[in-house]
Order: C-alpha cells, then sequence, then structure tokens
C-alpha cells in the first residue's frame, strides 16, 4: 500500500510542469528513491515488460524467453541479459544500464543484479495484485515520463475490472485449478491468485483451500465434492511452454465431469502466459479479464 509520503509524492509528479530528479516509488522492498527518466533499462520481469511495453517505454536489454507471445517481438529490439531465472552478468556490464528492473521469479536475483546498476524488486502477487498493479503502473508512468499515458491505462483497467464485475455477479461461485501435467492444485482467496477472487467479487466454490505459492494439491474428488458452478483453469505446461498433458486431457476425467462447471460447460481455459508468468503486466491483465468477462456473459444467471 501507499504510504501518504508516496501519496504526496505521486500527486506532485502529476501536476503539469513540476519536474523531479528524483523520486521515491512503492517496491516489493518498501519505498526506494530511484532517478528519474532513467536512458538504459535492462528488465527480467515480465510483467514489467508487459506494462512498460503499454506505455511506450523503449527497454534495452530483456530475458532470452518472454514467455508471452505478443511480448516476442521485443526480441529484435533489445540486447538478450539471460533468462528470468539467471541473469547474464556479463552482457548485463556490458549494456551497462541506469536501472534494473527485477521481479517474481528473478526477483531472488536482486542482489546479484544490484552489484551492475540501482536495481528494484516489482514483484507482485495474491489477494491485491490488481492494487499493486496500479501502483506499478504509475510508477512506470513518473518514471520514465510517460504520467498521461500511465493515467489512460489505469482507466481503462478499471473499465476492464468493472466489466467483469458486473459480468460475474449472481453466477455462481468458482474453483481455480491449475494442471501441471496429470497433477493438479487448486487455489483460493489469499493465494497468488486470489485477486481473481477479491477483485472481481467472485465467490469461491471452497474456503479452506492452502494459501500457498504453488497452491493446493488436490484430487479429482476434491474438485468434484467442491462442485464448483465454474472452473477457472491455469494450464501451466502451456505457460512455460513444456510437452506435458495439457489441462483440456487432465481434467476430462469422469469425476470433474459430474461437476456444475462441467456440465454446463463453465470451463474457463486462461490465457496461461498472461496469468502465471506475466500477472499483474497491463497488457495480459487485460486479456486475462477479457476471457473472464466474455465467458461469464454468455452464461445466463
Amino acid at each position: 500500500m501507499h504510504s501518504f509520503k508516496t501519496f504526496l509524492t505521486t500527486l506532485i509528479l502529476l501536476v503539469p510542469g513540476v519536474a523531479a530528479h528524483a523520486l521515491e516509488i512503492e517496491t516489493a522492498q518498501g519505498l526506494v528513491t530511484i532517478d528519474a527518466a532513467p536512458k538504459t533499462v535492462a528488465v527480467y520481469d515480465i510483467a514489467a515488460v508487459d506494462t512498460l511495453d503499454k506505455l511506450g517505454v523503449r527497454i534495452d536489454g530483456l530475458p532470452s524467453k518472454l514467455y508471452v507471445p505478443e511480448l516476442d517481438r521485443l526480441n529484435g529490439t533489445a540486447k538478450p541479459v539471460g533468462d528470468i531465472f539467471e541473469p547474464d552478468l556479463e552482457a548485463l556490464s556490458t549494456l551497462s544500464p541506469d536501472l534494473i528492473i527485477v521481479g517474481g521469479r528473478s526477483s531472488p536475483k536482486l542482489s546479484s543484479v544490484s552489484k551492475v546498476a540501482r536495481s528494484i524488486d516489482m514483484t507482485m502477487d495474491g489477494d491485491d495484485l490488481l492494487l499493486q498493479a496500479k501502483q506499478r503502473l504509475s510508477a512506470y508512468g513518473a518514471l520514465f515520463g510517460r504520467v498521461s499515458e500511465a493515467r489512460a491505462a489505469s482507466a481503462e483497467l478499471d473499465q476492464a475490472v468493472e466489466k467483469a464485475r458486473q459480468a460475474i455477479a449472481s453466477k455462481g461461485k468458482a474453483l481455480i485449478v491449475m494442471t501441471n501435467g496429470p497433477k493438479i492444485s487448486a487455489y483460493g482467496a489469499g493465494s497468488r491468485f486470489g485477486w481473481v477472487h477479491n477483485a472481481l467479487a467472485l465467490p469461491s466454490a471452497v474456503k479452506d483451500v492452502t494459501a500457498a505459492t504453488h497452491g493446493e494439491a488436490v484430487s479429482f474428488e476434491f474438485i468434484r465434492e467442491a462442485n464448483p458452478d465454474w472452473l477457472l483453469v491455469l494450464d501451466r505446461a502451456a505457460a512455460i511452454g513444456s510437452s506435458e498433458q495439457n489441462a483440456k486431457a487432465t481434467l476430462d476425467n469422469a469425476l470433474v465431469a459430474e461437476t456444475t462447471a462441467w456440465k454446463k460447460g463453465q470451463v474457463i481455459y486462461l490465457p496461461a502466459a498472461d496469468f502465471y508468468i506475466a500477472a499483474g503486466g497491463v497488457q495480459s491483465t487485460h486479456r486475462v479479464l477479457d476471457q473472464i468477462t466474455t465467458a461469464f456473459a454468455a452464461a445466463k444467471r
């Protein structure tokens, strides 16, 4: 959450004609002061890549694999500096960036990349992911001189959320599951995907799912007993480009077929990389919300 000081800083930055050489922004590690308008930037967080791309910010150093198909075009415009799990410190040093952004899977490398240049951790997850996404959007807008673009993107995101909430209202309870080949995990409020329930006012079919990073391993019997009206499905194999058994094959099971969700065709296969790898990225979040909205809007109350 923003402190009053951060809020005041943001207000100052949003006033036309007011310039600042440095600003204080919220990161996953707390408030940090960053020089505004860094000229050379390396980014290891795919959500940050997604949001910066929306704002029209040039990124000079990128991971070799971006996972989200819509971002693949950026590979030809930036130098490869390792991947999201292991930065190439030599390539990073050669690039000599003014700022390095990590987050999510690259966040454990904050300390090592900080030896090369000023680095920040912009990780997002959990029930408040959308709030964090808007905080990051505002911070990037101020940092890179894209304040008006950030305002517009924030307003668009609010509209997409409201549209999803309206489509979801009074249409039943949902269970979020992730398949990893033949394995299944369930997620509820308080989990890394809890924002779906929280921000969209989507009732959960199960209240006591363990809030863990990788969810709670569950069986087909668990899904049948939960009997959700909706199944929101993340195919991890698809998200990471694995050739393991896909989600549709995994869930094509006699026990799952007994659920209301399956009988009514209310199984939503979420855009995998957007939901899993780039969670909180503005464009990725729009695609997730669009998928949810379209499915719920087509269903009768």
